[in-house]
């Protein structure tokens, strides 16, 4: 039983890893994307203010979701975490 118990934390700690590592390439090739996106921004002599304003506001909007949803996920780990310390250990 106690082999089991192993294997079970060792997938979900492999999960957990997984997730951070794609989400953290996920975040620098999204961030690199926004230099860009801001880059070209600048440059547009026609984009008027208004719009500039409302891609600033839906970059911010973005990332908000993106970290509360990081958060979400590193609380749902951790409820896994205490529920399989309670039942297998």
């Amino acid at each position: 039983m106690m082999k089991q118990d192993q294997i079970i934390k060792q997938m979900i700690e492999f999960n957990q890893a997984t997730f951070n590592n794609t989400f953290q390439a996920m975040v620098l090739l999204q961030d690199q994307f926004e230099r860009i996106a801001q880059t070209t921004v600048e440059q547009a002599n026609w984009l008027p203010a208004e719009g500039r304003k409302t891609i600033e506001n839906w970059v911010e909007a973005y990332k908000t979701g993106r970290d509360n949803y990081k958060s979400y996920v590193d609380d749902s780990y951790k409820k896994v975490e205490t529920y399989l310390d309670r039942s297998l250990g």
